[in-house]
């Protein structure tokens, strides 16, 4: 069933999770763990990160170094396939500009339909360390509204080459948003045209970043509605847990912490005071959301699945 549909039909608010790809080398059973913690939620779906690859550096004996390039988190699309037939949960895979051409995208989606996956995230990703280099005639999206271009012209039945008689995809598209403004746009308000021009591109639906002050969320629906987008926006929340993500989570995501919080977190005087401290402030976060009628709240989830659950059950929503 496609995001739009869900919650087109939803009579009641509802929880979704983002969770990561294990590590190269991994088991897909530390995934499997983590949804079965959080499946009692009856989340309608599940989104999957994906990762480009990316170069690092390793010492060697000698003192110097090495660059290696690859993909440490692989396993998006098998694991959205393991999802969706395993729990009978919608998966939604994210796509991603950077690091790949749109040819590498076209035999994914192609994967995913044959799948069944009927939901794409389409985001730009993270700058990479190296720039990828492509055979001749391999084009890339340089945007996540050329990627969202990309998967509408499949729904049309236009691929990268002509085909004759070609099958229609119909992949329902989701984008980002960025309710304190995404980091390389020049103002809110070009942010917020750019999003509209994903949506008439054919994006279906929206998730935001994560945020700590609902006021940014408020008046970026605000704008976006005053500008015309009307497609559902989905609030995503991020409980701050340890101390590093006072500095991580501003760096990583360009997100602002409110300054209370911040005081609270420095003043605690153990890792379990912290986690109490950000489960609070993510309930109350929570509470306000539901009571000016959000229609569903997306958890990024990573090692705080157990706080995450305390969160949720406070809320009384399942």
């Amino acid at each position: 069933m496609k995001i739009c549909e869900i919650i087109e039909r939803a009579t009641d608010p509802f929880v979704s999770f983002e969770i990561i790809p294990p590590a190269r080398g991994r088991s897909a059973r530390e995934v499997y763990e983590i949804i079965d913690e959080l499946i009692d939620f009856k989340p309608p779906f599940i989104d999957v990160t994906s990762h480009a690859a990316d170069s690092y550096y390793v010492e060697q004996d000698n003192g110097s170094f090495t660059r290696h390039i690859k993909r440490k988190r692989p396993g998006t699309i098998g694991l959205c396939a393991a999802i969706k037939y395993r729990y009978q949960v919608e998966a939604v895979p994210h796509l991603l500009c950077q690091g790949f051409n749109r040819q590498e995208t076209e035999d994914a989606l192609i994967e995913l339909n044959y799948l069944g996956i009927d939901n794409v995230l389409a985001i730009r990703g993270d700058q990479l360390h190296y720039n990828k280099s492509h055979a001749t005639g391999r084009e890339v999206n340089e945007y996540s509204i050329d990627l969202v271009h990309q998967i509408s012209n499949m729904n049309r039945g236009k691929y990268q080459e002509d085909i004759l008689d070609a099958d229609e995809s119909d992949f329902c598209v989701g984008v980002g948003g960025y309710p304190e403004k995404h980091p390389d746009s020049p103002s809110k308000a070009a942010d917020i045209r750019y999003l509209k021009q994903k949506v008439a591109a054919g994006a279906q639906y929206i998730v935001t970043q994560m945020f700590f002050n609902n006021q940014d969320y408020f008046q970026f629906i605000a704008e976006c509605r005053a500008e015309g987008i009307s497609v559902p926006i989905i609030p995503g929340i991020k409980l701050l847990t340890r101390k590093g993500q006072l500095h991580s989570l501003p760096h990583s995501f360009s997100v602002n912490i409110p300054d209370d919080l911040v005081k609270s977190f420095e003043g605690a005087e153990s890792s379990h005071e912290r986690a109490e401290i950000g489960m609070a402030h993510a309930t109350k976060q929570c509470e306000e959301l539901l009571n000016h009628g959000v229609e569903s709240l997306h958890f990024y989830v990573m090692q705080d699945t157990h706080l995450v659950k305390k969160v949720i059950n406070s809320l009384d929503m399942v």
